[in-house]
């Protein structure tokens, strides 16, 4: 009988864990909420329970029927940003709260190693100011983080293991460097909270991240197991499809403000408009997936480095001309420029240490796009045309803000004749009245090219220049020809 008895027991509390609602990691305790929109929160139940959602902000409450399978969803209305903490209860007989959530901006941080990297830095790799950085953290109360563990899955995965941490001096070093930097920004500007989701990996491909339909309809890319790991013999970082199953698609239910991209260092070397065009792709596809419209991306573009070709090889620089094209072609995105975040003993380190200005740079993106600060000068100038007059060429840029500088000894500037061979060349501000206005350029002279046919600037793996414009950004890295 007591037998009996004990069997019966556990078999209540088997019935009973079934019974309980489970929620995904990301839906926890300090969690960051969307503000004023309908954010999704969803889980597990018994199959047909109904789960009652209850908040402390409203006297509303919401309920949702398990399917077969057990999921339920529901859209919350959430209130105004601000740092006052709140609850959600979930009830599906047995309640379950989660508390000291905020609601304020939520920004997903995709990409490879230099959008993983942390505050702390990786080994041989330092992020500058890091001690810094731990003091300050104490006045960044509205930072608030979750990073998803980079997992291979065959098949996409609903949750994963993690939890939303508070910015403190003993949690921002795990923060990524990129990421934070961006929330630090917009949270002090806004005097509002910013949550990150941080779903990288380390020296991922954009095919990473890019469905088996995708993948099967676009690419010759594998998607079968076996495919998958012989195909090229690369690093597991490599592999097509398995970082998207495993680290982005846990995430793809939660409500989210845009993304933030850093990414293209292991697809140096692809053909033609390729990564262009998986970029765009890939972007098409997140945004489907998350199912909120033409939700902001802002990216950043590498920065140099002597790939294998050696500095004055140019692999880097059509990954950089392919990351420019992409951004002309993704709606309601923008590129950040980094020629100028190297040291120039950086040579070959591919995580250079200024992460605060990428992270600014993002931050100032999105201040000006998204949260109406006309004000702030967001955009690197670009190269818009040029003209050709004797030995010299005159070149226009856009985006200036008014201003190419420095005045004086422009560096970065090279100019080929019919030879294709290039040299460097001497740069200064130029201006001349003309057509109703003063015309203001960048001279460009070179004493070995008497007739030029086509400047570059910054066209190689590892050249820096230092033109600027009236937003101390960067001009982009350019080239007139396709050779």
């Amino acid at each position: 009988m007591k037998k009996i008895l004990v069997t019966m027991a556990l078999a209540a509390l088997a019935m009973g864990a079934q019974a309980k609602v489970r929620l995904p990691h990301i839906i926890c305790d300090n969690m960051v909420l969307q503000q004023q929109t309908d954010a999704r929160l969803w889980g597990w139940a018994k199959a047909g329970a109904t789960v009652k959602v209850t908040t402390s902000w409203s006297s509303e409450a919401v309920t949702a029927k398990a399917g077969r399978d057990g999921k339920w969803l529901v859209k919350v209305k959430t209130p105004k940003a601000s740092y006052e903490p709140l609850t959600i209860t979930f009830d599906d007989g047995e309640p379950l709260t989660i508390r000291n959530v905020v609601s304020g901006e939520v920004w997903v941080c995709a990409g490879q190693s230099n959008m993983e990297m942390p505050v702390k830095g990786f080994g041989m790799c330092p992020v500058e100011g890091y001690n810094h950085h731990v003091v300050d953290a104490l006045q960044s109360k509205g930072v608030r983080s979750v990073k998803i563990p980079s997992i291979m899955r065959m098949t996409p995965q609903e949750d994963a293991q993690c939890e939303w941490r508070v910015c403190t001096p003993q949690t921002v070093p795990d923060f990524s460097a990129t990421g934070y930097f961006f929330a630090r920004l917009v949270s002090r500007t806004l005097d509002i909270p910013v949550g990150i989701i941080e779903a990288n990996k380390g020296g991922s491909r954009v095919e990473s991240w890019l469905t088996k339909e995708n993948l099967e309809k676009y690419t010759q890319e594998p998607t079968d197991s076996m495919g998958i790991v012989n195909f090229k013999k690369e690093w597991d970082y490599h592999r097509a499809m398995l970082w998207g199953n495993g680290t982005f698609n846990p995430i793809l239910n939660y409500t989210v403000k845009g993304i933030l991209f850093y990414q293209g260092c292991s697809n140096v070397g692809d053909p033609g408009d390729q990564y262009s065009q998986r970029l765009k792709l890939l972007v098409e596809q997140w945004r489907q997936q998350f199912g909120l419209g033409e939700i902001p991306f802002y990216f950043v573009q590498i920065a140099p480095y002597v790939y294998g070709d050696g500095p004055d090889g140019i692999s880097g620089a059509l990954l950089r001309e392919q990351q420019w094209k992409a951004a002309q072609i993704i709606p309601n995105s923008s590129l950040v420029c980094t020629n100028d975040l190297v040291k120039p003993y950086e040579t070959t380190q591919i995580h250079p240490s200024q992460k605060q200005p990428v992270g600014e740079r993002l931050a100032f993106t999105a201040l000006n796009r998204d949260y109406g600060m006309k004000t702030i000068q967001y955009q690197s100038s670009s190269y818009k045309d040029m003209t050709i007059k004797g030995d010299s060429v005159l070149i226009h840029t856009q985006d200036n803000y008014w201003c190419d500088a420095p005045f004086e000894q422009m560096q970065g500037f090279e100019v080929a004749g019919q030879d294709r061979v290039f040299h460097p060349a001497q740069a200064r501000h130029f201006w001349q009245p003309g057509g109703g206005y003063w015309d203001e350029a960048i001279l460009i002279t070179c004493p070995e090219v008497k007739k030029p046919v086509a400047v570059r600037y910054c066209f190689k793996n590892w050249q820096l220049g230092n033109v600027r414009n009236g937003g101390n950004l960067p001009l982009f890295p350019f080239r007139t020809d396709n050779w």
